[in-house]
């Protein structure tokens, strides 16, 4: 089974021949025509695949698509705002090795304490938080410059000094 990633959402339609303005957190401009397919998350956990007819890259976050078997307005408005995901391997091909999402995978260190492995990553104006599964229960940890020390890419770290009992928040006193 494929490992899929979440790289963005269909945010509106463009025209009347069914394309959409796909945002992505790649952290590039991409057109997506050598990806096999994008995935559609109709329902939750089922991928259903899209296959590229054309797209436009429109600036480092947006492309106009063309989707397979979307062809009028109304059809692509069904799709509006689904999550788009892509799998780990076009992923890989297509994302900016500086762009946040491909701190997936990652290792978090709190003061050289091993915390988890980044899950996903959510992106705001102000910060970016990583989400990690701690002792069954999911903890957000942000990233902004009081709180990253440094990130280490060739060892997949991410090193971070966080405020006194923000943890504790997500985990209790246990």
């Amino acid at each position: 089974m494929s490992e899929y990633i979440h790289i963005g959402k269909l945010a509106a339609t463009h025209g009347l021949q069914g394309e959409f303005v796909l945002k992505h957190v790649l952290g590039r401009k991409t057109d997506f025509k050598n990806t096999s397919a994008i995935f559609i998350e109709k329902i939750k956990g089922e991928y259903l695949p899209y296959f590229h007819e054309k797209s436009t890259i429109k600036n480092d976050a947006e492309t106009i698509i063309k989707l397979e078997g979307i062809n009028t307005k109304e059809a692509a408005a069904s799709l509006l705002q689904k999550k788009v995901w892509l799998t780990k391997t076009n992923f890989d091909s297509l994302v900016s090795k500086t762009a946040p999402v491909n701190l997936i995978g990652f290792t978090v260190y709190n003061d050289n304490e091993k915390l988890g492995s980044v899950e996903s990553v959510i992106e705001q104006p102000l910060q970016v938080l990583l989400q990690l599964t701690i002792k069954n229960k999911e903890v957000l940890i942000p990233l902004n410059e009081a709180t990253l020390l440094h990130i280490d890419r060739k060892k997949k770290e991410v090193h971070v000094s966080l405020p006194a009992g923000l943890l504790e928040v997500y985990l209790g006193n246990n």
